[in-house]
């Protein structure tokens, strides 16, 4: 099935999109799309966003490694440039932290109704032209140490389920003690 997909462009643009509305719509279900959640999560007071993504992050990784192990995807990390990750990283922060959203929880309360969430859309749009036609300059200006494209557990050098079963293990503690906060 997933050889099949691969080869029709419109049909994955469609599947594409109707994720990513269903995305915006367990976003905004889950509260994720309101402005005073999301502050609330980087004043340290509200911990839904953080929930959110500690439950994506153990999902997609269970299910990653699961369609891998049977054999229904292939991965293709790309190289790891942690200067370039960190810098992106502080770009994204601060984004972050200036507009109360995140590209996703952005696009969900747009989607909602918001309009200030529009703004930011737009400011978003903005800086990805921005990166993409200053892209060249800054890929010489900061050059990637390159740790080459390999996965933790290819780093690491042992089976893939002896990083996902403790990671995941980690978040679902982090997420009990959450829910204690």
């Amino acid at each position: 099935m997933l050889s099949r997909l691969h080869d029709r462009r419109r049909l994955q643009l469609l599947i594409g999109f109707g994720i990513g509305v269903l995305f915006g719509f367990l976003l905004q279900r889950g509260g994720a799309t309101s402005y005073n959640v999301v502050v609330g999560q980087l004043l340290l007071r509200d911990f839904t966003v953080a929930k959110i993504i500690l439950s994506a992050i153990a999902t997609g990784m269970v299910g990653v490694y699961l369609l891998r192990h049977v054999g229904m995807v292939r991965l293709h990390p790309k190289a790891c440039h942690l200067r370039r990750i960190g810098l992106g990283g502080l770009l994204f922060g601060v984004g972050f932290a200036l507009l109360g959203y995140c590209p996703g929880t952005a696009a969900g309360a747009f989607g909602a109704g918001s309009l200030h969430a529009l703004v930011g859309m737009l400011g978003i749009l903005l800086g990805a032209g921005m990166f993409a036609s200053m892209y060249p300059a800054v890929v010489r200006w900061l050059p990637g140490e390159g740790h080459g494209k390999v996965t933790i557990p290819e780093l690491l050098d042992v089976n893939p389920w002896m990083v996902v079963v403790p990671v995941v293990a980690a978040i679902v503690a982090g997420l009990m003690l959450l829910e204690t906060l």
